[in-house]
């Protein structure tokens, strides 16, 4: 017993000392978890408007990065009867909201979602880890490093919607994992990737897919190498860019789709939901392998800026290839400089002129081809001329006139319009229509607007 009074006495008295030493520490904070919490005060402001907290030894730094982008489009003179109307509107094209965060000992997080219109997506979410000399190690769901235009952030797009040979065949956000090199005009990254998870739709079709059938969720595997020469000199310079990616066909498709491929892609904004260029879904595909060039250059005021991409589509009946490419070119007109972010190969925002902003005058040409043996996907043709008045580090205002010409198949899923042979009859076998690239299908004219704040 008396063994017994002397444990307890000092288990109490153990006890009753520890919480004196918390309760007499005044600074300490516990969590929610009743974990004492690490403390660190922390200097807020804002740069070029973004809402950022940094503590002193600059370790730690968290901001915000949140966009809205309004769209309005009307379209005029479509000069074929045989498709429906195309109906003007104004849409809320992007209404994104970002938590990022540099973490001590070179540790980076992210999370950005978007609610465009009502509907939630998730787009990045991002662990990295930037630890190794010239090496950035990055996992979650981001977009794959291979096209420049792809990957450039949507609130630096010199026109409202990017070309349509990067809609229809460059990959997008996916689950995986990357590794980046640079060093001085010389970068690359490789990685392996999986199913993209964006929204409601996508989710549920891979659950399906794992749930009903077993199957496996496909893989990608994308690399990438660019060359930067004079990339020390911040008022010109030159990009050259070589890319690959070889991909197997994904469960985030619905399960009676699984296995094949699609491609498909709208002309013009997210307003127009017609997909006159569509393949339709190439059945029993083992896999397709996806690879290009681009190219940039800049001098101060100026910028151009190419892509040429191609698909070869492994399928059981058949071998595809499909392709395209844009070239666009743009200048600031009130002093202005271009500028490009060699860490990730692609331009970023411009340095304005002028104390109220500055004017971009930019021309685009883009061309897809969906076209292939016995695969009428559609072939089109975009020009483009846009405007960007950037009024300052936050606001930007967009107009874009754009005339859509397309050919005879570029009216979705592969569906037929009737040509004319040698003789002038009708006809729609492929190998006798006489019509020259843009004949007999539909070509129609959009004047689009964007009002756009960063903050």
């Amino acid at each position: 017993m008396k063994k017994l009074l002397t444990l307890s006495f000092v288990l109490a008295l153990s006890a009753w000392g520890s919480v004196w030493a918390q309760e007499s520490d005044e600074t300490a904070v516990y969590n929610q978890y009743g974990v004492k919490v690490d403390r660190e005060e922390l200097i807020s402001e804002q740069r070029n408007n973004i809402l950022t907290f940094e503590s002193k030894n600059k370790e730690y730094r968290l901001w915000f990065d949140n966009r809205v982008q309004v769209d309005g489009a009307m379209f005029f003179g479509k000069n074929s009867e045989d498709f429906d109307k195309i109906g003007n509107n104004a849409s809320i094209r992007r209404a994104r909201f970002a938590i990022k965060a540099r973490l001590p000992h070179n540790w980076y997080g992210e999370v950005d979602v978007d609610f465009a219109d009502g509907k939630f997506e998730l787009k990045d979410a991002i662990v990295q880890f930037d630890g190794i000399k010239n090496v950035s190690i990055k996992a979650g769901n981001f977009k794959e490093d291979f096209s420049m235009e792809q990957t450039t952030s949507s609130r630096y797009l010199t026109f409202m919607e990017r070309p349509m040979v990067c809609k229809a065949l460059v990959p997008s956000r996916h689950i995986g994992l990357q590794v980046s090199y640079l060093l001085n005009h010389f970068r690359a990254t490789g990685g392996v990737f999986f199913q993209t998870i964006a929204g409601e739709e996508e989710l549920t079709n891979v659950q399906d897919n794992n749930k009903d059938y077993g199957r496996n969720q496909g893989y990608s595997f994308t690399g990438k190498v660019g060359w930067m020469p004079y990339a020390k000199d911040r008022s010109w310079g030159l990009y050259l860019g070589g890319k690959a990616s070889y991909r197997t066909p994904k469960t985030e498709d619905a399960p009676g789709d699984w296995g094949g491929m699609r491609f498909s892609t709208r002309n013009a904004t997210s307003i127009n939901r017609k997909k006159y260029l569509d393949t339709d879904v190439i059945k029993d595909v083992d896999h397709n392998v996806l690879y290009g060039l681009e190219g940039a250059a800049y001098y101060g005021p100026a910028r151009i800026q190419t892509e040429w991409i191609q698909t070869n589509v492994d399928a059981a009946k058949d071998n595809y290839k499909f392709n395209g490419w844009y070239v666009h070119a743009s200048c600031l007109l009130f002093g202005g400089k271009q500028r490009f972010n060699t860490a990730e190969g692609e331009f970023t925002q411009p340095q304005r002129g002028r104390k109220w902003g500055d004017i971009e005058l930019a021309l685009r040409y883009d061309y897809l081809n969906l076209n292939d043996k016995d695969v009428y996907g559609g072939a089109g043709e975009n020009f483009t001329v846009g405007l960007n008045y950037w009024i300052n580090n936050s606001v930007k205002i967009v107009l874009n006139y754009q005339y859509s010409n397309n050919d005879r198949y570029a009216n979705g899923k592969g569906k037929l319009i009737v040509g004319h042979d040698i003789k002038g009859n009708p006809t729609t076998d492929y190998t006798k229509v006489t019509e020259a690239k843009g004949k007999g299908g539909i070509s129609y004219h959009m004047l689009g607007l964007r009002l756009e704040v960063n903050f």
